[in-house]
């Protein structure tokens, strides 16, 4: 008997079968999204990255904080 969209209708054990491998790819593209969120978060990488540029911001920074008395 066919599905209304023209395809067999599927058995439990592939439903299962797709669910987990859905599951799988799930639980790497998130691990893989943590990865990229925690080297794209940390300080120091930034400061190795670019020195000059961070050195530059602080200085900026501590003078708007410093005039502003």
């Amino acid at each position: 008997m066919a599905a209304s969209n023209g395809q067999l209708p599927r058995t439990s054990a592939a439903l299962r079968e797709e669910i987990e491998r859905t599951r799988a790819e799930l639980a790497t593209s998130v691990s893989e999204l943590r990865e990229e969120v925690a080297v794209a978060t940390d300080w120091r990488q930034w400061v190795r990255r670019h020195p000059y540029a961070c050195v530059g911001t602080a200085f900026l920074v501590g003078y708007v904080v410093g005039s502003r008395r």
